[in-house]
């Protein structure tokens, strides 16, 4: 099969190191791609929002299949352009990309259909909003209702913060994204990652992860994209795995296929483990970034089938493998992040990073320029590593870490902590 990847982060290196990996692929293009992702697929100027053009490239190319890695082109309804023009694409509609696109579609959808989540009203003006904040009180949650990569959420801990954030978003700090807030109860528990492929009709698990989305050590600062992952976390077990999936996931895709807006893809759920069990916070609709990193290295089975049974809505007879070992991922920022940060700086010292034992590293915000690796983004390097135990892949993501030469980066030293504990019992 011919195969075009559309995205150019961390989470499109990995998926691009794994669909290349299968016997099933012919060629891989990845559009715009980075320096990473060079090595696995043959990059391609081509500009991701603009669909014609993408359209065009995969008739000129003999393209059999359209992998979808970001938001922002789902959300803009790429899959639904290219499959007018017949050509296979994974990721959902644009009106099912509204899980991700629209906060108060997901609240909506979890009231209409009895899936557990925090309480919630949903705002258009100033006011209303910080009198209803008033009313709750603190802590709680503000969201601009649309896509603000990663950084439209605060948890308000005051009074005084939640309202800067109302007003901050209103004044147009996302711009369009911001037009509509919704806030919501704040959820006290372990957060988690549950990913499950969907086909419209049914859904099949993979793996646990846990992300860290705080910018610095201890959970500190603010939040970001994700600054490290783990694949498994040890804190969903089977009786919480059994219990998102039947009270949320199954819910979900059975509710979007009610409604006449079927969900195929990844569905990717932050979910709180509370006190009174399993409680959704928000969906993504495509792998997590860095948690996909994670499980494309735990994943055992050949990717490329389980995404065309996605597609094709075969998924109830579909099984997947995983590596028992876990997988763990610290990404390499550029100072500033997630404020404004340097771009341009040299990294050296990959090559000899690689070589220790268990270690990938996924590129997220790199450009080649006269053969040396240039950072140019705000999360710039995902260093992976797998190991028998969470500590052990710990350890030697850190050892890889500590071989790279970019004075400019920085990351967090506490990944994975909270189940690196669990391992000390």
């Amino acid at each position: 099969m011919n195969i075009l990847l559309l995205g150019s982060g961390g989470r499109e290196h990995a998926l691009a190191w794994k669909i290349a990996a299968s016997p099933l692929v012919a060629k891989l293009w990845c559009a715009p791609g980075n320096a990473g992702i060079a090595r696995e697929a043959e990059c391609v100027a081509l500009d991701v929002a603009d669909h014609a053009a993408v359209i065009e490239f995969c008739r000129g190319h003999a393209v059999d299949l359209v992998v979808v890695g970001p938001e922002t082109p789902l959300a803009a309804g790429i899959v639904d352009d290219l499959a007018a023009e017949g050509i296979k694409a994974f990721g959902p509609s644009r009106q099912a990309a509204q899980l991700e696109g629209s906060k108060g579609f997901t609240k909506d959808l979890c009231s209409e259909f009895d899936i557990p989540t925090g309480a919630y009203r949903r705002f258009d003006n100033a006011k209303d909003a910080v009198a209803y904040v008033r009313a709750q009180g603190a802590p709680i949650v503000v969201k601009a209702d649309g896509l603000a990569a990663g950084k439209g959420v605060v948890v308000a801990q005051t009074l005084p913060e939640a309202e800067a954030a109302i007003a901050m978003m209103f004044e147009g700090a996302f711009g369009s994204a911001g037009a509509e807030v919704v806030i919501e109860e704040f959820l006290s528990g372990r957060e988690i990652s549950f990913f499950a492929l969907c086909d419209g009709e049914t859904a099949i698990p993979l793996a646990s992860a846990q992300d860290h989305k705080r910018v610095f050590d201890h959970d500190k600062g603010p939040n970001t994209g994700g600054m490290g992952a783990y694949s498994p976390t040890p804190f969903v077990t089977g009786e919480v795995h059994d219990q998102i999936m039947a009270r949320i996931i199954l819910p979900t895709v059975a509710g979007m296929k009610s409604r006449g807006t079927p969900f195929k893809g990844v569905l990717y759920a932050g979910v709180m483990l509370t006190a009174q069990g399993p409680k959704l916070f928000e969906y993504n609709v495509r792998f997590g970034d860095p948690e996909c990193q994670v499980l494309m290295l735990r994943m055992m089975s050949d990717i490329v089938p389980a995404l065309l049974a996605s597609i094709d809505g075969q998924l109830k007879n579909f099984d997947l493998r995983w590596y028992p070992d876990p997988a763990l991922t610290v990404v390499m920022a550029a100072k500033g992040y997630p404020g404004d940060y340097i771009k341009g700086a040299r990294i050296d010292g990959l090559d000899d990073a690689a070589k220790v034992e268990g270690v990938e590293i996924f590129h997220a915000g790199t450009v080649a320029k006269d053969g040396a690796i240039i950072a140019n983004g705000g999360r710039v390097l995902n260093v992976c590593a797998m190991g028998k135990t969470v500590t052990e892949a710990r350890d030697r993501a850190y050892q890889a870490v500590d071989r790279i030469k970019w004075p400019d980066g920085f990351c967090r030293r506490d990944i994975a902590w909270q189940a690196v504990e669990a391992e000390k019992g």
